[in-house]
């Protein structure tokens, strides 16, 4: 029986703006800035690259490439290379540094792909088995618990949890042992060729989407329902 892995974050969700995620930090701290200095604020700390699951640091400071290059292998390396980007930008209390990367983890901060749900479902009612993957340093099942779509996940494999990062085979190996399927029955699905398609040297078949924005990616995962085959059909070659 085939099985699917999926990446997290681009692939089945997306994270807010960093605008929106500057916002939410700000209100809750009873804290405010003049628009200008807000976007500005904002436009910052996306230039640093200081929101997980956001855009990459357009320059990365010397002092954090070693942290940088490991940051998905446990908690304290992903929290100390996220916090470090957010502290090279200014902010009105230093506190904030730290409720910034709190907030990334809570699940209003994220938003399934407009066909995630609908894919998802479909996978459980062929009986195809469904793990997630993710270069991570915090727990994300409660976003999919508050999303109402953990009942569709098999098995999360967390890179964190393992002390190993994508593409590093051992990764999507473990995921193919929770799920009970041979590298060659299964399906990666994921946003960043270089990351996800480690998979490939397991003997995985492995599919990209674009990491776009939820509104301008409305059904990039549909193709993946075709990809694992209809029930009594043979899985088509990629």
């Amino acid at each position: 029986m085939p099985a699917v892995l999926f990446d997290f974050s681009g692939t089945l969700f997306r994270v807010e703006s960093t605008e929106s995620w500057l916002r939410a930090v700000l209100a809750e701290a009873a804290v405010s800035l003049p628009e200008p200095e807000l976007t500005a604020t904002a436009q910052a700390l996306e230039t640093a690259g200081a929101l997980p699951g956001g855009a990459d640091p357009a320059r990365l400071p010397e002092d954090l490439a070693g942290v940088w290059a490991v940051r998905d292998e446990s908690a304290e390396l992903h929290r100390a290379a996220y916090t470090g980007l957010s502290r090279r930008v200014p902010l009105p209390d230093p506190g904030l540094h730290d409720a910034l990367y709190e907030r990334h983890m809570s699940p209003a901060a994220w938003s399934p792909y407009p066909d995630t749900a609908e894919v998802l479902r479909t996978l459980r009612e062929r009986g195809v088995a469904v793990g997630v993957v993710s270069n991570i340093g915090w727990d994300l099942r409660p976003v999919f618990r508050a999303h109402g779509l953990d009942a569709y996940v098999d098995a999360y494999v967390l890179s964190y949890e393992h002390g190993v990062q994508k593409p590093d085979p051992r990764l999507f190996s473990v995921a193919c042992e929770a799920l009970g399927a041979a590298p060659r029955e299964v399906l990666m699905v994921g946003d960043s060729r270089p990351a996800d398609g480690g998979a490939a040297a397991l003997g995985c078949r492995v599919h990209f989407v674009d990491h776009l924005p939820v509104a301008e990616r409305p059904d990039a995962l549909l193709p993946v329902l075709d990809l694992v085959g209809q029930p009594g059909r043979p899985v088509q070659p990629r």
